[in-house]
C-alpha cells in the first residue's frame, strides 16, 4: 500500500485573461451636481460634435460588447433621475451621456482561481463514457473585486479533459429583486447580523407580514422625512436594512449567450467588493428533482454574508441569504442529498477545524460540531473542505485543506460514514497535492486549494488553484486513493 496515491497533473492551465472585459456604471463620485455637471457639458456640444463622438464610441468598442449601444443605453436610464424635468436630451444625447457614465472593467486581468466542478445539466449527444461539465471559477479584476465566471467541456473515458472554446464575449445578467419578503424572516437576520434596534422594529410594524422592496423603502423615505430617532443611527441602520433587502435576488442569462460568456458580477451594496469562492454542488431532492446549489461569500468592503445560489439550468439564478448561527463564517459545502431527512454542510466555524452541520431547512442553520482536527504537521495551523462531499460506495469522499509551515497549502482526502457523516472512517495521512515549484508563485503564494472535484468512471477528477492566480486540474483513481488512506479509530 501506498501511502500517497499516483496523481496525475494536466498540462493544461487556466491564467488571467485582460481581455475579457465588461460595461460597469461609471458614475461620477456618485455626487448629484457631478452628474448634472457633466450632462450640462454634453448638452452644450453642438449636435455635429455629439454625433462625432458618438459615432467613435461605437467605432472603437462596439467589436468588444455585442450590444453596446442597449448597454450605454441602460446606463442613462439608470443616472436619468439625477436630472431636472426640464432637461430632455434628444436619442444621440442620451446615448453619449450614457457612453460618458459606462466604464469597461476586465474581470480577470489579476486571477483565475478555486474552481468548483459539476456534471453539465445538458448530457445529450454525448460518446459513451463521455462526461459534460460546468466549471466555475473565481475571477478577480482591478481593485480586486471578485466575480463567478464559468467554463464548460468534456472528460472522456481516461479522465481526459477537453474544454469548450471560449467566446471573445463576457455578458453580465439582469437583476431583479425579491417580490416579497417575509417579515419574521427578515427580522430574524436582522437579528443575526447584530443590527436590530428600534429603528428596525418601527420600521418593520409599519409593514405587512409579506411586504414588498418598494413597500419598505417607502417606509425608510418617510423616517428618513420625519426622523423619529437619531440622525446618525438612522442612517446607520438604513444602511443595514437596505444591504439586507438587496441580498436577495434573481439573476438571468440571455439564452443565446453560451455558458462560457456568462459572469455573475457584483450587482449590489452587500457584495461590492465581491462575490468568493462559490462551492457548487448537483443536488438530488427526495423526489428525484435536481437542482444545483453553490454557497458563497459575499463581501462589501468590510463585512462578509454567507449566501446560496439556486439554479436548474445556470440560466437563471436565485440569491438567498444563509440564515442562522452557524453560517457567520465562510467555506461552507454541501451535501449532495439528505441524509436521514436532513441536510447536511461541512463549515468552517473557528479557522481551525472541520465543522458539520445539520438542518431542517435549507436555509436556516443554527448549530455545528467538530468532525476534524489538525493532526498532521502539514495541517498544524488549519484544516478545511475543498468543496461538496462525493458519494462513493464506502463513504462520502471528501476533500479536505490543511495549512502548514510557511503557509503552504495543501490537499488531503478524508472518507465519510454514509449514514453518519460525522463519522471520519479512513484519512490520508499525507497529502493528496501540495504546491510544485512552478505552482508557488502568485497572487498567495504556496497554496493549492479547489471548491469542489467530481467523479467520472471511477476517476476523482479535481481542478484547483495554483497559488490564488490561475488554475489547474489533476485527476486520481478512486479506488486507489481509498486504500492509501489510514482507518481513523
Amino acid at each position: 500500500m501506498n501511502a500517497v496515491p499516483r496523481v496525475r497533473r494536466r498540462k493544461w492551465k487556466l491564467t488571467p485573461d485582460p481581455t475579457q472585459v465588461i460595461c460597469r456604471l461609471l458614475l461620477p463620485d456618485g455626487s448629484p451636481l457631478r452628474i448634472r455637471n457633466l450632462v450640462e457639458r454634453v448638452l452644450a456640444l453642438s449636435e455635429a460634435e455629439t454625433t462625432e463622438l458618438l459615432a467613435q464610441v461605437m467605432q472603437d468598442f462596439s467589436e468588444r460588447h455585442r450590444h453596446l449601444q442597449h448597454i450605454i443605453e441602460h446606463h442613462f436610464k439608470l443616472i436619468e433621475g439625477y436630472l431636472p424635468p426640464e432637461i430632455q436630451p434628444n436619442e444621440t444625447q442620451r446615448l453619449l451621456i450614457g457612453a460618458y457614465c459606462t466604464m469597461e472593467y476586465s474581470i480577470a486581468s489579476a486571477a483565475l482561481f478555486n474552481p468548483s466542478i459539476v456534471v453539465h445539466p445538458d448530457q445529450s449527444g454525448l460518446k459513451a463514457g463521455t462526461l459534460r461539465f460546468i466549471m466555475s471559477l473565481r475571477a478577480v479584476g482591478e481593485g480586486h473585486i471578485s466575480s463567478i465566471v464559468f467554463r464548460s467541456g468534456t472528460i472522456g473515458v481516461g479522465g481526459n479533459v477537453l474544454f469548450d472554446p471560449v467566446s471573445d464575449y463576457v455578458e453580465t445578467p439582469g437583476r431583479q429583486l425579491d417580490a416579497t419578503y417575509d417579515k419574521h424572516l427578515f427580522q430574524l437576520k436582522l437579528l443575526e447580523m447584530r443590527t436590530a434596534n428600534d429603528i428596525t422594529a418601527h420600521l418593520l410594524d409599519q409593514l405587512p407580514e409579506q411586504f414588498s422592496f418598494s413597500e419598505l423603502q417607502i417606509q425608510i423615505e418617510q423616517l428618513f422625512r420625519q426622523p423619529v430617532f437619531d440622525l446618525v443611527r438612522q442612517n446607520e441602520t438604513f444602511v443595514a436594512i437596505n444591504w439586507l433587502a438587496n441580498s436577495n435576488y434573481r439573476l438571468h442569462f440571455h439564452h443565446e449567450h453560451d455558458i462560457n460568456e456568462r459572469v455573475i458580477f457584483p450587482t449590489s451594496e452587500n457584495d461590492r467588493g465581491g462575490v468568493e469562492d462559490a462551492r457548487f454542488v448537483q443536488f438530488y431532492d427526495d423526489d428525484g428533482s435536481v437542482m444545483y446549489y453553490a454557497t458563497y461569500t459575499a463581501y462589501n468592503g468590510s463585512r462578509i454574508l454567507p449566501q446560496l445560489i439556486e439554479t436548474s439550468d445556470f440560466l437563471n439564478f436565485n440569491i438567498v441569504t444563509l440564515n442562522g448561527r452557524a453560517v457567520q463564517n465562510k467555506g461552507m459545502a454541501l451535501f449532495p442529498r439528505k441524509i436521514n431527512g436532513k441536510y447536511v454542510m461541512l463549515s468552517r466555524q473557528d479557522g481551525v477545524n472541520n465543522h458539520i452541520m445539520y438542518s431542517d431547512h435549507l436555509h436556516f442553520w443554527q448549530y455545528s460540531c467538530v468532525i476534524q482536527e489538525p493532526t498532521e504537521p502539514w495541517e498544524f495551523i488549519q484544516v478545511g473542505n475543498c468543496g461538496s462531499p462525493l458519494e462513493t460506495s464506502q463513504g462520502w469522499l471528501v476533500l479536505t485543506h490543511g495549512v502548514g509551515p510557511m503557509r503552504e497549502y495543501s490537499i488531503g482526502a478524508m472518507l465519510l460514514d454514509l449514514d453518519d457523516p460525522s463519522k471520519i472512517i479512513k484519512r490520508l495521512k499525507q497529502p493528496l497535492l501540495s504546491p510544485h515549484e512552478h505552482e508557488r508563485e502568485g497572487y498567495v503564494p504556496n497554496v493549492v486549494y479547489s471548491c469542489g472535484a467530481l467523479i467520472h468512471e471511477n476517476e476523482l477528477i479535481i481542478p484547483y488553484a495554483m497559488s490564488d492566480i490561475s488554475s489547474g486540474m489533476a485527476s486520481v483513481n478512486v479506488q486507489e486513493l481509498i486504500d492509501c488512506m489510514t482507518p481513523v479509530t
